[in-house]
């Protein structure tokens, strides 16, 4: 999500050079370099979420309601590794974009969109967990399938009319002085919001919701940390609720993974949007670089999800050997047991 730098008085091509590319300030092998290792990153990312993707659709172990909000939240970081990550590859190496100002904005409209997504996909995973842990009577009843089919259907639907909406009508432009001519002329891309939706942007597609995981994580844990000391006190009088505290204890443990891949996001995105959000007040004079760098420092977190899933849930190192095996290719391999009740998740 770049912003450009915008000169204050434009009148011609001329600091543009009429949509020409600027000669690249970077030697070929430090160009060679750069290509390798994003290359790399975005193919690390298609590869590891689409072993969530595979993992989650195949097993039936699998099938729950967490797990198909992390499968959608999975196909949002592939499609970034995918369709966005190459494009912007190419524009920050080349300090050029080479594909034209309609799909410039396409391109932009899908990262915006995917970025909302995610942090939608977030807030339901959080809810998720908030009636798992402290609203367990009723969980069942509230998560059902056609639940979560409505969930995911806003978490796409919702930032896909806002990112298409405001780039295609250019209405975070308005009132930019010199943006028009900058679009004329730059072959940059360049995509800037005004201080109105650069505001709207920040407060409710991070920070709002932000505040809303942290509250509802906090009461997760609040509640959790309630739950274990009644059951320890309790511990003699219970032996014939082991089951039940089994499945407290791993909705427990779900919730401290999930809660760390939402940390993971802010962290990654955070400095992102606050750019976004300040370069207006700054009359964009946020160097074109740092913002480049801030942008590939967002997209990394579609890496880091799997690394972290990997790391914490058994579940998805097991069923990534057996796809690496072809063991998937076995119709009667997705009823297969994973794990034992005391290991998932």
């Amino acid at each position: 999500m770049l912003s450009p730098n915008i000169s204050r008085d434009l009148t011609d091509c001329s600091k543009f050079g009429n949509r020409s590319c600027p000669e690249s300030f970077r030697s070929p092998g430090v160009r060679g370099v750069m290509y390798l290792f994003i290359t790399a990153a975005f193919t690390l990312t298609v590869l590891g979420n689409l072993g969530i993707i595979i993992s989650i659709s195949y097993f039936k172990q699998l099938h729950s309601p967490t797990n198909f909000l992390i499968l959608s939240m999975a196909v949002t970081d592939f499609l970034l590794g995918f369709a966005i990550m190459p494009y912007s590859m190419v524009r920050s190496v080349e300090n050029c974009w080479y594909f034209g100002m309609t799909f410039c904005k396409v391109h932009y409209s899908f990262d915006l969109m995917l970025c909302l997504v995610s942090i939608f996909h977030l807030c339901s995973i959080a809810m998720d967990r908030f009636y798992a842990i402290c609203h367990p009577l009723h969980y069942s009843s509230t998560m059902t399938v056609a639940a979560i089919k409505q969930i995911i259907a806003i978490c796409w639907s919702l930032p896909a009319a806002f990112a298409f909406g405001v780039v295609f009508s250019e209405a975070y432009a308005s009132g930019i002085e010199g943006y028009e001519m900058l679009v004329k002329c730059s072959s940059l891309c360049p995509i800037a919001f005004n201080k109105l939706w650069g505001a709207v942007l920040f407060i409710f597609g991070l920070f709002a919701p932000a505040c809303i995981m942290i509250g509802i994580y906090v009461k997760i844990f609040t509640v959790s940390r309630r739950h274990t000391c009644e059951l320890n006190q309790a511990h003699r009088h219970m032996k014939s609720n082991k089951k039940k505290d089994l499945s407290q204890n791993k909705d427990r443990k779900a919730a401290k993974t999930l809660s760390i891949v939402m940390l993971g996001f802010l962290i990654c995105w955070f400095p992102c949007f606050l750019a976004i959000l300040i370069d207006p007040f700054l009359n964009f004079s946020i160097p074109l670089p740092l913002f480049d760098a801030l942008n590939w420092l967002g997209y990394l977190n579609s890496f880091c999800n799997p690394l972290i899933y990997g790391f914490f849930y058994p579940w998805f190192r097991k069923t990534f050997q057996y796809i690496l095996k072809g063991k998937i290719f076995n119709p009667h391999f997705r009823t297969i047991k994973l794990l034992s009740d005391d290991q998932s998740q």
